[in-house]
């Protein structure tokens, strides 16, 4: 595993211009790519708001990158202690426009970027979100070693997306112990709100996605149900993420928690995922 940190040029160069910012993005190209390709807008009036944001950010910026990579250290040894593996990917360190938070390139075995202006300087909160990308890069790692054929996986298959946002939601919970199970999906503390909603409607929630699956385009259902710029059905976004939680522990309860990290390999695996959002019946959500 591979720390590459960005963030010291970042502070070095910046220049409260665009220019400056420009150039701190052009000395990491491969970086950047990804990032403004699929997490970020790459716009001058993108750059502009986010240099009028970023001196009330500073401060967080410098706690989180003091601390990030001893947490990312500490999960990663988790995660090796009890599923036995390594990482050897590149872990980017990055001071982005206010996009994504974190995220694994859309690779076998996945690089991971995290963009520190968008995180808590809480270690609980460091912990949680480490773990969630992490938990995207073990289930790879496990399912490569029990002989995922990759060629048939559906990436863009919204069912695959719930299901393995609940895998690595379930895997964070695995190797990190904190308070309010909230944090799991907010990776702060202003989720609560948002938590207690989805418990208190699930029935709901489930019922929506699964209309919204039926008849909605993939783009439109990664929107509203996966963005942080999604949520007007119910005015709560990722909602996704909680019903493909929900999934896992149920099927994990059944099957046991190797066979469901790895369940991605069987041939139609989508379908028990669309069976199970047609079920009638309300869930219940445990803690």
């Amino acid at each position: 595993m591979k720390i590459i940190d960005t963030v010291p040029y970042f502070f070095t160069s910046y220049e409260a211009t665009t220019q400056s910012l420009r150039e701190y993005f052009a000395a990491f190209p491969e970086i950047f790519e990804e990032y403004f390709t699929r997490h970020c807008k790459n716009t001058e009036e993108r750059h502009v708001q986010s240099i009028e944001k970023y001196p009330q950010h500073f401060n967080a910026i410098k706690e989180v990158h003091k601390s990030i990579q001893i947490v990312i250290q500490e999960i990663a040894g988790a995660y090796n202690k009890k599923y036995n593996i390594s990482f050897p990917v590149d872990i980017n360190l990055i001071v982005g426009g206010f996009g994504s938070n974190a995220y694994t390139y859309q690779q076998i075995i996945p690089n991971i970027t995290f963009a520190l202006e968008k995180l808590s300087p809480n270690p609980d909160h460091l912990r949680v979100i480490v773990a969630h990308e992490f938990g995207h890069l073990a289930q790879n790692i496990i399912s490569d070693n029990r002989g995922m054929d990759w060629s048939k996986v559906q990436w863009t298959n919204p069912l695959n997306s719930l299901y393995r946002e609940g895998i690595a939601t379930d895997l964070s919970r695995q190797v990190v112990d904190i308070m309010h199970p909230s944090i799991f999906f907010s990776y702060n503390d202003e989720g609560k709100d948002w938590y207690d909603f989805a418990q208190a409607n699930t029935k709901k929630i489930k019922q929506a996605f699964n209309e919204d699956y039926k008849v909605l385009t993939t783009e439109e259902i990664f929107h509203e149900w996966f963005s942080i710029n999604g949520g007007r059905k119910f005015g709560y976004n990722r909602l996704a993420y909680f019903l493909g939680d929900l999934f896992v522990r149920k099927y994990k309860g059944k099957h046991g928690e190797i066979a469901t990290i790895t369940a991605w390999r069987d041939p139609g695996f989508e379908v028990n995922i669309a069976q199970w959002l047609s079920q009638e019946g309300e869930d219940i959500y445990v803690k």
